[in-house]
């Protein structure tokens, strides 16, 4: 079959649509790169099949197209039992096809290059919300092929455990709260961050970090570290009629207990631990973070519990220096001693318990969301051990089930709710 490369016609998709092609990449080019995805729209798709010698522009709207292709594109994505690409959370926004396939989960982060014409445009029209209708199509292709030779070696590697888990789920379940989004008070939003066009923002989790553990940061806005003090908080407000936020009590020490098969059997694990101190709550907690995180003191040795921690640690080492890898539970994800510097025996620990705390998070998330998928009650914002629902108050049995799904995994919670998101009554 000999096709130009650029697509813009039926004529042309049918041909490609009735092809033997079915393994493919795809990439897709939005409106503009600085918009969300949610709020974004599409403008051209690449897809470069595998055994094809060049890849396709298959054109839905730009200034130097026919643009008549936009109701089609979903039946060629259809056609391919597999679709690689680059960032499988990003393209579902676009096209929620099941043949996505991701090929730079971590440790194979991939940082999407640029042309010099398209950092021209972007220097000069950023703001452009149809930016990229106007860059010239053959740039977005050459900016494509690029993409696809560098990521082209990750095909066929051989899939791992954690490959799957990242596509099936972990890719999965952050889409959905993006596309969840959270309601605002736009002129305290404002104020506060930045102007928004709307009552609505979205946040955008990047899940390829060095740890696994994902960052949520858009425009400036880090979601995951929203200041308690300085009232911004406020700006964040229900859809429906209040917000519940349920934090996790003592994550970390609860995820580390089950590391080594300690159990606190359901009480409350710091002031369990300001008993064996000898301190108040508040002093225990600090102990108890400094040690998980940094080494057992001397005068806490004897402890049970930092018993098994300090056994973990040196025997978890001892397999990273031996073998080159540890394997972590759940996620299958492997830490490997060739893409980590500086490493040392705590330092492999806290990231391995990083990695157990996102993969627990990735579970529970997910039975959440299929507990809310005919609800009016979202998750809106997730943040490590904390997880922020905006509650119609007409589903508070469903409420219970989300508290039924933390039994479920053994772990103790805490509630606060409120009518925005500094829970001022």
């Amino acid at each position: 079959m000999v096709m130009y490369w650029l697509v813009e016609t039926e004529e042309q998709l049918n041909t490609l649509i009735n092809s033997d092609y079915k393994n493919a990449f795809i990439e897709v080019i939005p409106y503009n790169d600085t918009i969300h995805p949610v709020l974004n729209h599409v403008s051209l798709v690449y897809i470069r099949p595998i055994e094809a010698s060049k890849g396709f522009m298959v054109c839905v709207t730009h200034s130097e197209s026919l643009n008549a292709l936009n109701t089609c594109v979903d039946e060629l994505l259809n056609k391919f039992n597999t679709l690689y690409c680059r960032d499988k959370k990003e393209v579902l926004h676009y096209f929620p096809n099941k043949a996505l396939y991701d090929i730079t989960p971590p440790p194979h982060t991939y940082i999407r290059p640029s042309t010099k014409t398209h950092d021209l445009y972007y220097s000069k029209h950023k703001d452009n919300r149809e930016l990229n209708l106007i860059i010239p199509i053959v740039k977005h292709y050459e900016l494509c092929e690029t993409i696809f030779e560098n990521l082209k070696g990750n095909i066929n590697k051989e899939k791992t455990k954690y490959d799957e888990f990242f596509n099936n789920r972990v890719s999965v379940v952050f889409n959905a709260i993006e596309r969840n989004g959270i309601r605002i008070h736009n002129d305290t939003f404002s104020e506060y961050f930045h102007v928004v066009d709307g009552e609505y923002v979205h946040t955008q989790f990047n899940l390829k970090t060095i740890t696994t553990r994902p960052s949520n940061k858009f425009k400036n806005v880090n979601y995951a570290a929203l200041n308690k003090e300085n009232g911004c908080r406020k700006s964040f407000i229900p859809r429906n009629n209040r917000f519940v936020e349920i934090d996790i009590s003592a994550y970390h020490p609860s995820l580390a207990a089950s590391l080594i098969g300690y159990d606190f059997a359901n009480i409350d694990i710091h002031s369990h631990f300001a008993t064996l101190y000898g301190v108040d709550y508040k002093k225990s907690k600090e102990l108890t973070f400094k040690q998980l995180y940094g080494g057992v003191f001397e005068n806490y040795r004897e402890l049970e519990f930092f018993q098994g921690i300090e056994k973990y640690v040196g025997e978890t080492w001892r397999k990273f220096e031996s073998d080159g890898f540890v394997e972590c539970r759940i996620s299958g994800y492997r830490y490997e001693k060739e893409n980590l510097q500086n490493m040392n025996p705590q330092k492999l620990f806290n990231y391995i318990l990083q990695n157990l705390e996102t993969s627990t998070n990735i579970l529970i998330l997910w039975d959440m969301l299929c507990i809310l998928r005919k609800c009016n009650t979202k998750l809106v914002l997730y943040t490590y051990d904390s997880f922020l629902f905006d509650l119609d108050n007409g589903e508070e049995e469903m409420l219970e089930e989300i508290r039924g799904v933390f039994k479920k995994y053994k772990l103790n919670i805490k509630e606060i709710e409120g009518y925005d998101y500094s829970f001022r009554e």
